[in-house]
């Protein structure tokens, strides 16, 4: 079986604490002291809206977004929800993933095999035990290099160059994050902190690109067949990621998929059966692990031993740092 696997945010204002973020107006306090009143107006961290689809009645809680960090303090970083993306097809659902970028922080392992062979230091192959009191979620990355050439950077080191026209995650020493049609050339600037990249872009301007209705385009699937496993990374229009999972798509399903989500630009991750992961971590030092995709071909514990192919961790961001954990 051949395995074929594996965002412009604004910098995040100096006034947002490990836990700010942009909303909207939500509670107003009055004090009264010697006749003079005083109104105070706080902000409510933005959360997403609910996903709307075609389907109706929809099903208990479908679309509503649920905090799966519960553990940690503030507003919540990681959001999930489950939903139903095709009326013809009622009985297949998608999983996604909302990641609040201004209070965490991204980042890209390599594998002990993916996202290939390479005689660099592929680091810890799994999430360091030392970062473990902070992490949120983890989830797959996108194609081995043999399937799909791309760019693949962290800590400092270059795997594989840069290709000019792949959608690339991008994490910087500023904290914030990007999803972009990367055309810098082989080599990231000196503010790149991880730079991961897999096939062209599947959703720009919040609109699938021409290129999702081109089946050739997206890998080689299991069987032949043009619907699969399929997972994908998206940014939204607030600079947060959004990360979809669903069996029986093709690419150009998957992008609605994003776009259903809220992404305005979006990419392809690793498709097929084996690959699909993201976990969740239900207390600090990645205590109680579990699988919010049900697949049976992963286990919930994956990232905290050595993994064969790279993949994404998230974690509460610590002021000051701007170096992933290695």
């Amino acid at each position: 079986m051949l395995l074929v696997g594996a965002l412009a945010l604004w910098a995040i204002p100096s006034h947002i604490g490990r836990h700010g973020s942009a909303g909207n107006p939500a509670t107003t306090t009055t004090s009264t002291r010697a006749a003079v009143s005083t109104t105070t107006t706080t902000t409510a961290p933005y959360e997403p809206p609910a996903v709307v689809t075609s389907i109706r009645p929809a099903l208990a809680g479908e679309g509503q977004w649920t905090p799966a960090d519960t553990w940690d303090p503030g507003p919540p970083s990681i959001l999930t929800t489950t939903f139903r993306p095709d009326p013809s097809q009622p009985g297949i659902v998608a999983y996604a993933a909302w990641v609040r970028t201004a209070t965490t922080q991204l980042a890209l392992y390599p594998g002990y095999e993916g996202p290939g062979p390479t005689t660099q230091d592929r680091g810890p192959e799994m999430v360091p035990v030392a970062a473990r009191a902070t992490l949120l979620a983890c989830f797959n990355s996108g194609f081995y290099e043999k399937d799909s050439a791309a760019g693949f950077y962290t800590h400092g080191q270059l795997y594989f160059p840069m290709v000019n026209g792949l959608a690339t995650v991008v994490s910087y020493s500023d904290g914030h994050v990007a999803l972009i049609d990367w055309e810098g050339g082989p080599t990231p600037t000196p503010d790149i902190l991880t730079a991961r990249q897999d096939l062209p872009l599947l959703v720009n301007d919040g609109t699938p690109t021409p290129a999702a209705a081109v089946p050739s385009t997206w890998g080689v699937t299991l069987g032949g067949v043009p619907a699969v496993w399929r997972t994908g990374l998206g940014i939204d229009r607030r600079g947060n990621l959004l990360y979809v999972a669903a069996p029986a798509q093709t690419a150009a399903s998957l992008a609605q998929i994003l776009v259903d989500v809220g992404a305005v630009r979006g990419m392809q991750l690793d498709i097929n059966p084996e690959w699909p992961i993201f976990t969740t971590y239900g207390n600090a030092g990645a205590a109680s692990p579990a699988l919010f995709v049900p697949n049976p071909n992963q286990i919930p514990d994956r990232f905290l031993y050595s993994s064969t192919k790279d993949f994404f961790a998230v974690f509460v961001r610590t002021p000051g740092v701007t170096e992933q954990p290695w």
